[in-house]
């Protein structure tokens, strides 16, 4: 039969198990469990019974299950608070991580436009400049091709001088006839004329205001009054002189060259100088080189009559001479017209990049703020992350360092 001794030793026992323990309620029932064995101890030594010892027993049982179950409770309780706990992180975390991607989508949609409108203009701007330089090197090689041309006209008009002085004397035969050699003029006129300038530049057979026809006129650049050309140069004197063999017969016919040139002289600046209408200065066309020769070396003062009516005698070489300046002329109008086209261009081309370096600045700012946006959108994924990492570990220490009791509970039912 147990004795009381014996219960005693069994009660010491489980207080000491009691104490060994770091659970609150188990320390408070091992104290409360103490306390009753001093009072049975005293109750002992005055004569406790064994329905006594039989109370307590049941009492500390009770306590015991009661507090096992009301662990098990708070367990439970700290379970669904955690798991709900998980499920609304997970649900915030799921939806910050859509609209994270729906933001990054709509800003990769809006940079890929940008991008695109930008390739696009600059694209343009390559292809407008492109066609623009190809038009400039097109009328360069023109050009050049034409001055080639020319100079190999020149050449060729030089062969054709040599083989003419050659053949001057077959010559007289056409100056023989004055219809023919008025036509013989004309057409080596308009040969040079048609050869060195271009269509519209020049007009033959022209009526002027005051009714007169030249032979030619040439409309310069910028200005309204025209150059007027005259190929019906008298040549009968010239022939006289050539055929003639005495000294008087020599006087003679330079009396008449001096009195028929002369006057061809002054009917042309009498109706073709025209203030406003034509140049001040025409050009009266000899269309022989040796009788060009002849005028410069025997009839100076033909010449210096010339010059003081603003009449300018040319033979075919000068008169060519007198059409590329022309020509140069008109080139460099057109070059000025086009250069003003140019600048127009460029001006617009300059303003286009000043607006492709703003947008490209606006751009800038755009992927700045983004990269800004991106960045506070991983501070708060990684402070999530660790929150959730600390929440997966039941590690639900404040900033302060204290701890609550459920969590180390949880932590020990688990």
């Amino acid at each position: 039969m147990e004795t009381a001794p014996d219960r005693l030793a069994q009660w010491l026992a489980v207080l000491s198990e009691a104490l060994s323990t770091t659970d609150p309620v188990l320390i408070l029932g091992a104290v409360v469990l103490g306390v009753l064995l001093a009072l049975l101890l005293r109750r002992g030594q005055g004569g406790t019974t064994a329905a006594e010892f039989a109370e307590i027993k049941g009492r500390l049982t009770a306590m015991s299950e009661m507090t096992v179950r009301r662990q098990a409770e708070e367990a439970h309780a700290l379970d669904e608070r955690v798991e709900q706990v998980a499920t609304r992180l997970g649900a915030t975390l799921d939806g910050v991580s859509r609209r994270l991607s729906d933001s990054l989508a709509e800003t990769q949609r809006q940079n890929s436009d940008t991008v695109a409108r930008l390739t696009e203009r600059v694209d343009t701007l390559a292809r407008h400049m492109g066609d623009n330089l190809a038009e400039a090197g097109r009328r360069t090689s023109e050009s050049l091709s034409t001055l080639n041309e020319r100079l190999a006209v020149i050449a060729e008009a030089k062969q054709s001088l040599a083989d003419l002085s050659s053949e001057v004397g077959s010559l007289s035969g056409v100056l023989a006839n004055k219809q023919a050699r008025g036509a013989f003029g004309q057409v080596r006129m308009e040969a040079i004329i048609r050869d060195a300038l271009p269509v519209g530049a020049y007009e033959f057979q022209a009526t002027l205001s005051n009714g007169k026809r030249p032979d030619c006129v040439i409309r310069l650049p910028n200005t309204p009054a025209s150059l007027v050309i005259d190929s019906k140069f008298p040549l009968e004197g010239f022939e006289a002189l050539r055929v003639a063999r005495t000294p008087d017969e020599q006087k003679a016919a330079r009396d008449a060259i001096r009195t028929v040139v002369g006057r061809h002289i002054d009917d042309i600046a009498e109706k073709y100088l025209i203030p406003g209408e034509t140049q001040d200065t025409a050009l009266m066309f000899v269309p022989s080189e040796s009788v060009y020769g002849d005028l410069h070396e025997h009839f100076a003062d033909l010449v210096q009559r010339a010059h003081r009516a603003r009449v300018v005698i040319v033979a075919p070489n000068i008169l060519m001479l007198a059409v590329q300046t022309v020509q140069a002329v008109i080139k460099d109008a057109k070059m000025r017209d086009q250069a003003g086209l140019i600048q127009r261009e460029v001006g617009l081309l300059l303003g286009d990049v000043a607006r492709l370096a703003e947008r490209v600045a606006e751009l800038e700012r755009h992927f700045g703020l983004s990269t800004k946006a991106l960045e506070k959108v991983s501070a708060s994924a990684a402070r999530i992350s660790g929150r959730g990492e600390r929440l997966t570990a039941l590690d639900l220490e404040d900033e302060s360092g204290a701890s609550s009791a459920p969590a180390r509970l949880t932590s020990r039912a688990s």
